[in-house]
Formats: C-alpha cells, structure tokens, sequence
C-alpha cells in the first residue's frame, strides 16, 4: 500500500543511535530474501500499528497519525516514497523488522534492551510513561508489590510492558499474575479493561490519555518504571537509514515535524476530567441522539463536519436547548441576541433553529478567513472567532505579525491570543483588551469532546 505525504505534529526532542550490525546495502531477516537499502527505486517499507499513536485513517478516509506524519515528512526530506505495512499488534511489527519485511518500524514503540540487542535505533522523538491502568475503584496500590494478591495483568506479547513486568517477576514473588495475548492490541486491552475490569493493563501514558476521554472508568493506578523513549527501530544491515532517521530528527526538519505532530496529536489533550468526561460519556446516550440529526443536517449545508458541530455545542451548552449565561446569551449553541438576529433566528430555545444558525455563523467565520490556511488550523481560528469574536481574532493575528509568528497557525496562534489581555499588547490593538486564555481553552475542549464524539458520527 503506498501513501504519499502529509505533515502536522509531535514534540521535540532527542535520539538515541547505535549501530550494532554494521553492513549497509540490505537486510536478509529471517527469510533468506535481500531487502534493498531505500533509493529513488525502492521505497522506504515501514511496518506500523493500526492505533490512533501510530497509524490511523482520519474523517475524510486519509492516512494519518503522529508515525505516519513523522515517516512522511522524513521520507519527504530524503526523496523516498514510503509503502506501509499496517499491524494489528506490536509483536508483529517487530516481526515483520526482524524477518526483513521492513526497513524500519515505527509504532510508537519505547526503547529497551530486549529490542536495541535485536535492531538497530533510529531517531527519538518523544518521552512517555508506562502506566498501570485498572476499572475505576477496583485496584488501589503505591507499587506492583504493594497490589493486592491475585491481581491479573494482561500485555500484548512482545510489548516493553511484558518485558517492564517480567523483570519485577524475577526481583521477588510478586502479587500480580502476568498474562500476555497474541490477539489484542493495547488499545483492545484498555476496552476491554473499562467493559470488565477483571484483569488489568500497562499502556504508554500518550495511549493512555488518548484512550480515557472514550473510556472515563480507566484508572491510572501507579507508574511502572522509569520514563522512555519513542523510537524508530530500524532492520540489521540498514545502519546508514538508522544513522539518517537519527540525524533527521535532531535537525531543524526533524524538529519541526516533531513540534508539528505534538501540536496535532498530543498537546491539546489537557488533563484529565473525570467527572466531565463521565457526564459527556452519559449525554452522549441520553442527549446527543435527538440532536444527531440536526447536526448532520447542519453540517451538510455548510460543509462543517458534524462531529465538530456536537463537539462545539457541548462545550456551549452541554447539549441544555434551554442553557442560559449570565450575560444573555442563550440556548444549545449559545448565540447572543444580536447575532440569532442578524441570522434569523428567531427562537434561540428552539435546537433546530439554534443548531442551523450556529453552524452558519461558524461557517461565515470560516469563510472570512483567508483561503491559503489549511487545515485543521482554520477549523481552529474559526472557532477562536466565534468565542472571542472576529474584531479581536483580527487584532491577535496582527499582533502575531509583528511579534514575527504566522497567524495562519494555530500552534503560533494559541501563544499570542493569552498576550490580548496584557497591556502592553492591547493598547496598541484597534480593539482593545479581550480574555485572550478563553478562546485557547475554548478551541482545546472541542478538540477533546470532538475525539470522544468522533465515533458517534
């Protein structure tokens, strides 16, 4: 399956390289077959994990996720074309890299020693955590020794989570029972965990935060471990593609699509609410279900995704036709009474008048916005403008001009709205002082409640 390219976000940082196998031209794995170096020729083969922290297809049925932008733009920079091969577990990516099927894998894989004896490192990208994650309320413990007897744990074999458990296994009698499956991936597990709750798992912290806006009962017991890092692994024999990824990803390229992919992917997730995810969870059975209909209809007449429509009203009105605020404004999307006026609405209480006339102002602040901003970052600005209003979004991207970021980015652009309530900045603004953190926080909720949702449609 071969993809092309597409670039957004992760977080920067360092690498790791080591080059044990030494050769360059081509890996033999365990097949016996030559796999040739990546060149203009041979694409660059890389094995990955469907999961939304590797490889995923997004709304609009398009290859995404913070591996596949990551190996895009590292592919881009080095005039290769990339064919992918989607795994179910991570045992079977590291397979397919040990049998010579791949040139290098990238499944948001943590670096051990178990692998680094197998493979050669390539570049490092980002810090997480393993994490032992219970049913909410069931398992309560300040280490693995301190749970209680009898506790299951269940990995996907080959994972650096069985390695992580089995080596506490060899320090003393441990109260927990490790199983391992062939089957089930981690994300599997974690739903598995929240259906359940009879076994536990470990999971990376970036899967983790990822997996309890969908499943809120997930709870966070303790920290296995210390932090590691996320990596490519990269077959024997392909010492200079291991050396180039490393290289790649400590230099401006590599640190940029690095900073991109955290900015898409992972940065906006903000801590955990257990509380508001479990309400949302529940309106999603109770509420969401009479309004589906109005948002898809919404969403076909001005082309706005109706996940994003839901998401937006949530974060208005938590799906409450009747929401009122201190301030007058009113209703499931809560428009104010001069602009369900300049819309035609007629009754703000009414869901159907209320949803099509806050898909349309959001579609016109969409609209008003220059053509050359691509997206999701002008999905974002739009909604910036509809919380903190036009004038000021006007102003904030002037002032981004100035302070030398690009208004077209909602990376740059979530750092200088803040600067709108500071004097120094919006005294000199044609509009003044605004509560610029409200349309920053504003913007990072829907993107939460939008994740969540995004199933539902």
């Amino acid at each position: 399956m071969m993809q092309g390219s597409s670039i957004f976000p992760a977080v920067g940082l360092a690498l790791a390289l080591s080059l044990s196998a030494c050769g360059d031209g081509s890996s033999t794995g365990g097949t016996g077959k030559r796999l040739a170096a990546p060149s203009e020729t041979q694409p660059l083969i890389v094995a990955t994990r469907n999961a939304a922290t590797a490889y995923v297809f997004d709304r609009d049925g398009k290859a995404s996720g913070p591996e596949y932008d990551l190996v895009t733009a590292f592919a881009a920079a080095r005039g290769l074309k990339v064919e992918w091969k989607v795994m179910d577990t991570t045992a079977a990516v590291l397979q397919a890299l040990e049998k010579g099927k791949a040139h290098l894998a990238a499944a948001g894989l943590s670096r051990t020693e178990a692998r680094d004896s197998r493979f050669l490192v390539g570049g490092s990208y980002r810090e997480v955590q393993e994490e032992l994650v219970c049913q909410r309320g069931q398992v309560r413990a300040k280490g693995l020794d301190d749970l209680p007897v009898g506790t299951r744990i269940r990995v996907g074999t080959g994972t650096s989570y069985a390695d992580s458990l089995r080596d506490r296994e060899g320090e003393a009698t441990p109260p927990f029972s490790l199983e391992t499956t062939d089957t089930m991936g981690t994300e599997r597990l974690l739903a598995e965990v929240a259906k359940a709750g009879d076994f536990c798992t470990v999971a990376d912290s970036t899967i983790v935060a990822m997996n309890r806006r969908i499943f809120p009962n997930l709870d966070v017991v303790l920290d296995i471990g210390a932090p590691r890092r996320l990596l490519w692994y990269v077959a024997s024999g392909h010492a200079s593609l291991a050396e180039q990824s490393a290289q790649w990803m400590q230099g401006d390229g590599g640190q940029q699509a690095i900073a991109a992919m955290g900015n898409r992917y992972y940065d906006y997730i903000s801590e955990f609410d257990f509380v508001d995810l479990r309400a949302l969870n529940r309106k999603m059975e109770s509420e969401l279900p009479a309004y589906k209909p109005l948002f898809l209809e919404a969403a076909e007449r001005t082309e706005l995704a109706p996940d994003l429509l839901a998401a937006q009203a949530y974060q208005e009105s938590h799906w409450d036709p009747t929401a009122r605020s201190p301030t007058g404004v009113r209703g499931i999307m809560m428009l104010t009474q001069n602009t369900a006026k300049s819309l035609g609405v007629d009754d703000r209480l009414d869901p159907e008048q209320a949803i099509d006339g806050g898909a349309r102002y959001l579609a016109d602040q969409r609209a008003r916005l220059p053509d050359t901003i691509p997206e999701p970052d002008r999905s974002f600005l739009a909604l910036a403008a509809y919380n903190v209003g036009r004038a000021h979004l006007l102003d904030a991207r002037t002032l981004a001009r100035e302070l030398g970021r690009d208004p077209d980015s909602w990376a740059d652009m979530r750092e200088v709205l803040p600067l709108l309530s500071e004097p120094d900045y919006y005294k000199n603004l044609k509009y003044g002082y605004a509560r610029g953190h409200e349309p920053v926080q504003y913007v990072q909720r829907i993107r939460n409640y939008r994740d969540v949702i995004a199933n539902d449609f």
